[in-house]
């Protein structure tokens, strides 16, 4: 019995803490070989066991099979030695027995020099089947590792030569086809493997000659081996030239191989024209026509370059460039590419006769080479700067091109090829209406030929103006739509109109704006539109927009209105080429509607168009276009700035490889505002033909632009303004060449490139959190003119309020301050004296502008805040008023008489041109050195008061005051467009154009004009470009500078073709460098005042009208609405006017507009009325009476725009005084 059981047989469950396994077969050997037990300090499972079993059972089986295969590969081996042996053997036999070969097979078993068997020539075989069974056994054993196999083709090659020449059909069909294929396979390996020890050098040119013979023998077969073929001949030219054979005879080194042997090689396979051949040339093109410096090889290319159709070589490089990557081997290999562009523009140089050919290429040529250029752009880029930059500027790791491609590449720059591009076409340009399918041939031709110059465009930016103009030259035929004109030719911006007028985007974006999004975001595909075809439509719209850019600086008013045709050019050679260019009026105005839904969707929908693939997060800079599916505007929700300011990728205009983004708004935005301005001189579009508010909501705008600008404000106060412009270092677009060290010029580029840099993030971040006021700020005729006065007015008011505290007015201003600094002190002196007293000035009338920029200067934006004026008279005296003259009367001079400003023949003020220079000269007569200290003070000074002049400016503009002073439009151009530094870098500056220049110098515009349209050779006027300017000096004579308008430019001619470029760069020089330091002074002051952005959203003629007021007629009624009275004029309780006021007004209306302005400018300094009426005249017009005494005559304090008016008792009296007054320019002491 037992004690223990429990009533239960189930074993109790025992847990064991110690790690030890309980594994009752751990402790026992395994029975099978191999099997280890763990010990007993390092247990294991069963499990891990048996895994480690399986897996030792898994390298025995694998072990095994890899001895059966290493078994099975040596029997193979060695039964295929042997029966090569046997066949080797019967081989040997059969020479044997034919007669000449016992000698030749002798050295072969023995150890005759590789020379004397290579000149032992066999006899050919007796009859065909010899020949055939001795191919058959060779092509089967022979190996380039064997010395004596080696030895043995080369003796069979030449017999098989001299056999074919005795019976020469006995490789005419049949098996000798394929035998003779094996045949070339296995020289081609020999020579690839002519470098080793077993291909004795002797051997190389024999059987070289055996490939030139089997490529005339079987040429489809040998050009279908053309791969092994040209990658043989490229290892042979690559190494062979480097190898040495010793004549043992008289120990004379000379080459191993022949160039001019090999050159017949490499034509060998290509002279034949058979199905394979463009296989060949396709193969010739990437194995060999990619070796770096083939003339190092072969010597001169000439010869090579004269037996090749360059133009089926084209057809076969464009169509492995259009395979896939992985295919196509060379598109990997940058330097390849490189070299084989090189070579190609060799041989169609080459071809037309001369290395810089006067003839145009053909298209197979211009559509492979500009898929060439597309790929290494970059590449070409950095090695032409690095060959026009100094060692020390130089980008590190970059080298030069080498010369052969640096001089194929500079060869694509010749005039007359650009030209004539268009006349290489083969299909003419449709009219829209008769265009059925976009992939027609004209606008397949047309992409290719636009490709081909936008890639030149980007390779050579230094000679972009040259470019396009060769291509404006240009000219296509006009084919069946000459309508009888045999000679009709297409100009060229006519041509890439009608393809641009033609193709799917335009019609998209011209019919929809809310369809344009998809078309310029990369990853999209638009509705109906493959994504391919609207890449390549891009690329044909772009080098339009390119040209017509270019020629509108040079095109007149008269030629911009002038064309009656759509298409073909005039048969009169007497008229311009640039009035041929000029599109009818109904096609510019479907070109701006494209325009303007263009740039609308560039700026509205920016945030989108940043990085597409964060397109459907919140609004951010994700992508540079995003699509609104309301009409009335975009999301309101706001990105983070810190966000923003972090992403700075540059997207790329869809199928346009290296065109930013950035490049194409600006230039978009450029042409726009060209058009615009075109209409503003001389209206020739519908009214409200500009504006998009249908894309706004309208009620809401204004508050919502305001709202944009207060976060903007935010914005600009968290972010670090580091660009502080100095007055000395103002951007003068100076030409590359100026004198100074590398290192120097090295540093001046990194600082603009940087600051480049954060104009490009800051305008990215604006353009997401304020795309109306981008709208504004670039394409502000989007909205109309009074909407942006009162947004303008807007801006000032918030700007005010911030400032004061919200106290605007300021007098309530002026207590704040004195209540804030109550009790403080400054220097010993009650701060708030010295507060209110940097605010205020006294100001002698005889030194009025020199005084105030003394007094006020020091504030720099702090003029913004109210001041106070006393003037000092002539006598010394305090006076009690302001006289009507104010500052404008004086403020264009300095203190030595030169003119700060300059008029033209229609009185309009612009910066005198030659005033620093006036200085600079000045200085150097009293003797100062350049680098002095005393020379750059008086250099700012002077640009100090151009600056403060431009603070006045700004202050009038600030307060609302109306100053009598009229500028020059292109002047107040650059106002309007300072404000586009932040988001359009291509259009941030001025353009200078020559209708510009009709408002500077009208002499030098009619002389520019009549060089333009010059029939004969203007050569003829012995011109360069050059320009002298005259230096007028007080008191001596006038001095003369002649300075370079490009590099080089004293040595470079002016020319019919290059005429154009040359008034380009005249009118940039006269409108835009020359007066540089001048106008950004002048710019930078009015910019502390008025914030750019606010000035950008106007015009020149609106900047004009926001300065000096309406000029239209006065409008008593509207004045007499907005008048106030003072003393016993004021109006009481009865709203009676007073009868002396009463008197007022009924003169006034019997006044003509003349006499009517006359009164306006004597109370408030200026004739003219304010923008928006007299109700925002500031201060208001007011009236006061100032006596009874009927001799005396008004006055007026324009200061406050009062007029102290006499109680006059009739009419008669009151007009006469009043018209005495303000024809004598009576002020406030004569009353």
């Amino acid at each position: 019995m037992f004690q223990s059981f429990t009533g239960s047989s189930r074993r109790p469950r025992q847990v064991n803490l110690s790690g030890r396994t309980n594994n009752p077969f751990a402790a026992f050997p395994g029975s099978s070989p191999g099997r280890t037990t763990p010990h007993a300090t390092t247990p294991q499972s069963a499990v891990a066991i048996a895994q480690q079993e399986r897996l030792q059972r898994q390298r025995e089986r694998e072990k095994q099979n890899a001895v059966r295969v290493v078994q099975r590969g040596w029997r193979g081996y060695r039964s295929r030695k042997a029966t090569y042996g046997l066949w080797r053997l019967e081989w040997d036999n059969n020479e044997r027995e034919m007669a000449g070969a016992s000698g030749f097979m002798a050295g072969i078993e023995g150890s005759a020099d590789d020379l004397a068997l290579a000149s032992h020539r066999p006899s050919p075989y007796a009859t065909a089947d010899q020949c055939l069974i001795q191919l058959r056994l060779l092509v089967q054993f022979v190996s380039a590792r064997s010395r004596e196999d080696v030895l043995r083709l080369v003796y069979f090659v030449d017999a098989f030569e001299q056999t074919f020449r005795t019976l020469p059909t006995i490789a005419a069909e049949g098996e000798w086809t394929n035998l003779l294929r094996g045949l070339a396979k296995v020289v081609l390996n020999v020579l690839h493997s002519a470098s080793n020890h077993s291909v004795p050098l002797t051997a190389v040119e024999p059987l070289l000659r055996a490939v030139i013979f089997l490529a005339g023998l079987i040429p489809k077969q040998m050009a279908a081996l053309a791969d092994t073929y040209y990658d043989t001949m490229a290892y042979l030219t690559t190494n062979m030239s480097n190898l040495r054979l010793s004549e043992h005879s008289n120990g004379i080194d000379r080459p191993g191989v022949n160039p001019e042997l090999l050159k017949e090689a490499v034509l060998a396979v290509l002279r034949p024209i058979t199905s394979e051949t463009m296989s060949a040339y396709e193969s010739f093109a990437v194995s060999y026509l990619t070796i770096p410096s083939l003339e190092a090889y072969l010597g001169k290319l000439d010869g090579l370059a004269g037996q090749i159709n360059y133009r089926m070589l084209a057809l076969a490089v464009s169509s492995r460039l259009s395979v896939s990557a992985q295919r196509s081997g060379l598109l990997d290999d940058m330097q390849a590419r490189t070299w084989l562009l090189a070579y190609l523009i060799f041989f169609q140089q080459h071809t037309s006769g001369t290395q810089n050919s006067s003839h145009a290429p053909e298209l197979e040529f211009v559509t492979v080479v500009s898929d060439l250029l597309t790929s290494t752009a970059a590449y070409l880029m950095q090695g032409l700067e690095v060959e026009d930059s100094t060692d020390m500027d130089s980008p590190r790791g970059v080298r030069p091109l080498h010369p052969f491609i640096k001089d194929q590449i500079n060869g694509l720059l010749n005039q007359n090829s650009v030209t004539g591009l268009l006349s290489r076409i083969r299909s003419s340009p449709v009219p829209q209406t008769t265009l059925t399918r976009d992939s027609s041939e004209a606008a397949k031709e047309a992409r290719v030929l636009a490709k081909y110059a936008l890639n030149l465009l980007r390779i050579f930016p230094r000679r972009g103006d040259d470019i396009r103009m060769w291509l404006y030259l240009g000219s296509a035929p006009s084919g069946e739509l000459a309508s009888g004109q045999a000679d009709a030719k297409i100009p060229a911006i006519k041509y890439f109109w009608h393809a641009s007028r033609s193709s799917r985007v335009f019609q998209i974006i011209s019919s929809d704006s809310t369809r344009v999004l998809p078309l310029l975001q990369q990853a999209k595909e638009a509705v109906d539109l493959p994504q391919d075809q609207r890449d390549q439509e891009w690329t044909t719209i772009l080098l339009f927009l390119e040209l017509y850019t270019f020629v509108l600086k040079v095109m007149d008013d008269d030629e911009f209105f002038s064309s009656t045709s759509s298409l073909t050019s005039s048969d009169n050679t007497k008229i311009s080429w640039t009035r041929e260019s000029a599109l009818p009026l109904g096609d510019i105005k479907d070109m701006t509607v494209f325009l303007k839904n263009l740039a609308f969707t560039l700026y509205w929908n920016a945030v989108d168009l940043t990085e597409p693939e964060l397109g459907s997060t919140a609004v951010n800079l994700s992508s540079y276009f995003n699509s609104t599916k309301q009409t009335s505007g975009p999301s309101e929700s706001v990105p983070d700035t810190k966000d923003l300011g972090s992403k700075t990728q540059n997207n790329n205009l869809p199928g346009v490889t290296g065109i930013p983004l950035e490049y194409f708004k600006g230039l978009v935005t450029g042409l726009l505002r060209m058009l615009h301005e075109r209409d503003s001189r001389r209206k020739f579009l519908p009214k409200d033909h500009w504006l998009m508010t249908s894309r706004f909501d309208m009620e809401g705008f204004i508050s919502a632009v305001v709202g944009e600008e207060e976060r903007r404000h935010e914005f600009q106060a968290r972010a670090e303004d580091s660009d502080d412009t100095d007055l000395m270092n103002a951007d003068t677009n100076t030409p590359v060449g100026l004198a100074g060290t590398g290192h120097a010029q090295q540093t001046i580029r990194l600082e603009s490139l940087r600051r480049h840099q954060q104009q490009v993030a800051r305008g990215r971040v604006l353009a997401a959190i304020a795309p109306r006021l981008e709208i504004l700020r670039n394409m502000p005729f989007f909205i109309p003119f009074t909407t942006r006065v009162q947004i303008f007015r807007e801006f000032i008011y918030h700007d005010q309020h911030r400032r004061r505290h919200g106290l605007v007015d300021p007098d309530s201003w002026r207590a704040s301050v004195a209540q804030a600094t109550m009790g403080q002190m400054i220097n010993g002196h009650p701060a708030v004296q010295d507060v209110l007293a940097r605010h205020q000035a006294e100001i002698r009338r005889d030194h009025v502008f020199d005084d105030a920029l003394a007094q006020f200067y020091p504030l720099g934006d702090g003029l913004k805040e109210p001041i106070q004026i006393s003037f000092i008279d002539r006598f010394g005296a305090m006076e009690a008023g302001i006289d009507g003259g104010g500052i404008t009367s004086e403020a264009f001079k300095t203190e030595d008489g030169f003119s700060m400003f300059a008029e033209n023949d229609q009185h309009l003020l612009y910066p005198n041109p030659t005033a620093v220079e006036q200085c600079k000269e000045q200085l150097r007569q009293n003797g100062l050195n350049e680098s002095s200290a005393e020379w750059t003070g008086q250099i700012r000074d002077l640009l100090r008061r151009y600056e403060f002049l431009g603070r006045v400016i700004g202050k009038c503009l600030y307060e609302g005051i109306l100053v009598d002073v009229n500028f020059v439009p292109f002047f107040l151009l650059k106002w309007a467009l300072t404000g586009g530094t932040g988001s359009a870098m291509k259009e941030s500056s001025y353009r200078a154009n020559l209708n510009d220049l009709k408002d500077l110098d009208q002499g030098l515009y009619q002389g520019l004009l009549q060089l333009k349209n010059y029939p004969g050779d203007v050569e003829d006027f012995s011109l360069d470009f050059t320009v002298t300017d005259t230096i007028p000096m007080p008191g001596s004579a006038n001095r003369t500078v002649t300075k370079e308008l490009r590099y080089n430019g004293s040595k470079t001619p002016v020319t019919n073709q290059n005429r154009l470029v040359y008034i380009s760069y005249i009118a940039r020089y006269r409108l835009q460098v020359q007066p540089a330091m001048q106008t950004n002074a002048f710019l930078q002051g009015l910019g502390q005042i008025i914030q750019p952005a606010w000035l950008s959203m106007f015009n020149q003629s609106e900047l004009q009208t926001l300065v000096s007021g309406e000029t239209g007629d006065i409008d008593v009624e509207d004045l007499r609405r907005n008048t106030q009275y003072g003393g016993v004029y004021t109006i009481g309780d009865d709203n009676e006017e007073h009868p002396t006021v009463q008197l007022f007004w009924k003169v006034m209306h019997e006044m003509n507009n003349e006499e009517r302005q006359k009164v306006i400018r004597f109370v408030t300094s200026t004739p003219r009325a304010p923008l928006l009426g007299f109700s925002h005249l500031n201060p208001r017009f007011s009236i006061r009476d100032s006596s009874e005494d009927q001799e005396r005559l008004p006055s007026t304090s324009t200061c406050v725009n009062l007029l102290k008016l006499p109680r006059y008792a009739n009419a008669d009296t009151l007009r006469n005084k009043l018209l005495y007054a303000v024809s004598s320019g009576a002020g406030f002491d004569l009353s």
